[in-house]
């Protein structure tokens, strides 16, 4: 749900899927991803109050249905915090049944917000933020452009862990290709060590059409995992992650680009998510044909 006709596609996480979608930024403010062409149709801007009150005003009239509210587009934490703050009042006013306020959050965002600030959003309502680390390896994040090291991106997750905000972690399985999957595999579990997020998702590597990563590959000059290789490669990142007992980190790995779908919660599920990554790398290795697009064309 939105109401906005500004210009450049609507993103949302799966499970913002019956939120009001409250656009506060258009495009993101980083956008230089090798792997990602999710919003390069559109240059990024900061929006006003007055382009975003029109948007609740017009939600006004589902008020008593809209309990989730999701800050579009990729990354909203880079606004300023009195704007968010005045946003999220502006919200909690207009919205009496809201129950949820979430965005997406880039890692230099988060680490440009003191601990005070992200407090205070917390305690305004800022609830839930999705941060894609996709990788802990410095050389692959260097690689992807991701604009942070792997010290950075681990402190910004545990900044919004610290804050008391729930943290969803997404990662992406062959974003370090053929050359540094072992890599990728053993540093991103650190990092998700390190951060302990309450949510971690795997997403698996997807070629899209004007992304710098597909014309590497197309160029012979990234090679991809094969379907079996990145059933593989979670089960590696999911033997090395070490949660705390008695803690509770909800894991999924159902988005449309993943071959299989995968649940449970980590540390109490983890033998029965091997079991499942062992059981579809088996599966995956008769495949004697695969795309390396992963079917993705747009």
């Amino acid at each position: 749900m939105y109401f906005d006709t500004a210009e450049g596609p609507v993103f949302r996480p799966p499970s913002e899927a019956d939120s009001f979608i409250l656009r506060v930024t258009i495009g993101c403010s980083h956008n230089r991803c090798t792997y990602c062409n999710m919003y390069r149709s559109v240059s990024f801007r900061l929006r006003t109050m007055e382009e975003i009150v029109p948007q609740v005003e017009r939600a006004k009239r589902y008020g008593e249905s809209i309990r989730r509210v999701f800050l579009a587009d990729g990354n909203a934490l880079v606004l300023p915090t009195e704007r968010l703050l005045e946003i999220l009042a502006l919200l909690r006013q207009e919205l009496p049944k809201l129950r949820r306020v979430s965005c997406y959050a880039g890692p230099r965002d988060m680490l440009s917000k003191t601990p005070e600030e992200l407090l205070a959003l917390r305690e305004a309502g800022l609830q839930l933020v999705y941060y894609g680390l996709e990788s802990g390896d410095d050389e692959v994040l260097q690689y992807v452009r991701k604009g942070v090291t792997a010290q950075q991106a681990v402190a910004a997750g545990q900044r919004i862990v610290a804050a008391g905000m729930k943290l969803s972690l997404m990662v992406i399985a062959g974003l370090g290709g053929r050359l540094w999957s072992e890599q990728h595999a053993r540093h991103t579990a650190l990092a998700i060590n390190a951060i302990r997020p309450h949510m971690f998702s795997v997403l698996t590597l997807m070629l899209y059409r004007g992304s710098e990563l597909r014309q590497a590959y197309e160029a012979g000059q990234f090679a991809v995992l094969s379907p079996a290789e990145i059933a593989g490669e979670m089960q590696a990142l999911l033997t090395m992650i070490n949660l705390p007992e008695g803690g509770h980190c909800l894991f999924r790995s159902n988005h449309i680009s993943n071959y299989a779908p995968l649940a449970g919660s980590l540390p109490q599920d983890k033998d029965k998510l091997l079991a499942a990554c062992r059981q579809m790398k088996g599966q995956l290795a008769g495949l004697t044909e695969w795309d390396p697009y992963n079917t993705v064309e747009e």
